[in-house]
């Protein structure tokens, strides 16, 4: 299973690897860029939309130095990974069945190996994004059994057809947070429980994060 749009690698790359850039569909002056603990709170539907302005605006406005400068592309990346991804709980829905009882210290490598991996691979491509997109959340529902919230949204483009981006988030504490993204119907967590059940048949949870770590093994989001 692979992600089957050029636009999953921004979904992925930058959490953004899963809080994907959506736009208030309101025309409005580009607003300045504002910390992304400043924008926590309220619904996760005005949350996704608040997050999105706001890394819209920056990569407009820093591309030029993001071009430049990897790492400050990279410290911009990462900083929004961990404040809008729940990579812990997202990585034990990748483990599934082999995250069953596995320790927290464990699922803390792959999870971590797993998104340093994507960063590597494909957090450049947010430097090709079209920020001039703009998106439309069509709905925000809960999930079954208080697992959290599932946002529903389109991104519209000219001349093309609306893209569908779904965000699945739960509550931690005071504060949601992204634990998978679906594009075009296609899954986050699911691509990659596809990816690495075959290795995790043969290997350690902890192999696999290593292997992730040093290259031997790649995430692949399709392209």
């Amino acid at each position: 299973m692979t992600l089957k749009t050029p636009l999953t690698t921004v979904l992925l790359g930058a959490a953004l690897f899963a809080t994907a850039p959506a736009f208030a569909q309101q025309a409005a002056a580009p607003a300045r860029a504002t910390p992304a603990s400043a924008t926590m709170q309220g619904s996760p539907s005005q949350l996704v939309l608040n997050n999105s302005q706001r890394v819209l605006t920056t990569l407009e406005k820093r591309r030029g130095e993001f071009q430049k400068n990897r790492t400050a592309l990279r410290t911009f990346i990462t900083t929004e990974f961990n404040a809008m991804f729940d990579r812990d709980y997202a990585a034990r829905l990748v483990l599934g069945r082999h995250g069953r009882g596995a320790a927290d210290e464990d699922v803390k490598l792959f999870a971590d190996a797993l998104a340093d991996n994507l960063m590597q691979r494909y957090g450049s491509s947010l430097l090709d994004f079209n920020t001039q997109l703009r998106v439309r959340v069509k709905s925000e529902k809960a999930l079954p059994q208080g697992q959290g919230v599932r946002v529903a949204s389109e991104f519209l483009r000219q001349g093309g057809e609306p893209i569908p981006v779904d965000y699945f988030m739960r509550k931690t504490g005071t504060q949601w947070k992204v634990f998978d993204v679906m594009v075009e119907g296609v899954s986050y967590v699911q691509t990659f429980r596809s990816q690495f059940d075959t290795e995790l048949q043969r290997k350690s949870i902890r192999q696999v994060a290593t292997e992730l770590r040093n290259g031997q093994l790649k995430a692949d989001a399709g392209q």
